[in-house]
């Protein structure tokens, strides 16, 4: 009897994987998490309602974080040295090509007004690290990249075209998640986004490499920004 219930569950299981419908559904849910973020609904950050989202659908089609990719790729060593090299790049490719083609084009730097207190307050600076490496680089590349990349691309079985569409959508929603930041910030995240999801496929979907350089990107800039170095901030 307890081994026909567990091939029942697990028979159902896979299942979930499969449906497309619970993966339309889910996504319908996150555009919805979105439209209540730009309404002003959600205290502060919508990545931990969507992260409970992913969660909960990870559990119900009983898939783990680790086969998302939440593992070390190759090695440790590796992992974060292609990490922190992914950071870099992104980070010189922001502030020496992208920022300055998109403040030619548009006129406008990316609007950090919310980020100006930092400057110069060490106490806040640290606070906003320790958010940096939570919230936005763990929580969001678990969000963005391991839950909703993933997501998008089962609507389509996986296939190449299906992982290529869901790198341009997934990343335009990672855009449209920073629009407090005004025209040019909105598209540089798009392209951070991006490169993020490249990355991640790029290391056989691995998410601990995005992880590692969402974080030292981030950090790169706080850096900037405490220092009052950050291109356009005053």
């Amino acid at each position: 009897m307890r081994r026909a219930r567990r091939m029942a569950s697990s028979s159902s299981s896979v299942g979930w994987r499969d449906n497309k419908w619970l993966a339309a559904g889910e996504l319908a849910i996150v555009a919805l998490i979105f439209v209540a973020d730009w309404l002003h609904f959600i205290p502060f950050s919508k990545t931990p309602f969507i992260l409970l989202l992913g969660w909960l659908s990870l559990r119900v089609r009983r898939i783990s974080w680790h086969e998302m990719g939440l593992a070390r790729y190759r090695s440790w060593a590796i992992t974060f040295l292609f990490g922190i090299l992914g950071g870099l790049f992104i980070e010189a490719f922001e502030l020496f090509v992208s920022q300055p083609l998109l403040v030619r084009i548009t006129g406008k730097q990316p609007d950090l007004a919310d980020f100006k207190i930092l400057t110069g307050n060490i106490q806040l600076t640290l606070l906003a690290f320790a958010l940096a490496w939570t919230l936005a680089a763990f929580g969001e590349e678990l969000v963005y990249r391991g839950y909703l990349l993933n997501r998008v691309a089962d609507l389509g079985n996986r296939t190449r075209i299906s992982w290529i569409c869901s790198v341009i959508v997934v990343s335009t929603m990672f855009a449209l998640a920073h629009t407090y930041q005004d025209i040019t910030g909105v598209i540089e995240a798009g392209i951070d986004g991006f490169f993020l999801a490249v990355m991640y496929l790029r290391t056989g979907r691995n998410l601990s490499v995005p992880i590692i350089a969402h974080g030292v990107q981030d950090s790169i800039d706080l850096f900037l920004i405490f220092l009052g170095k950050y291109p356009g901030l005053h």
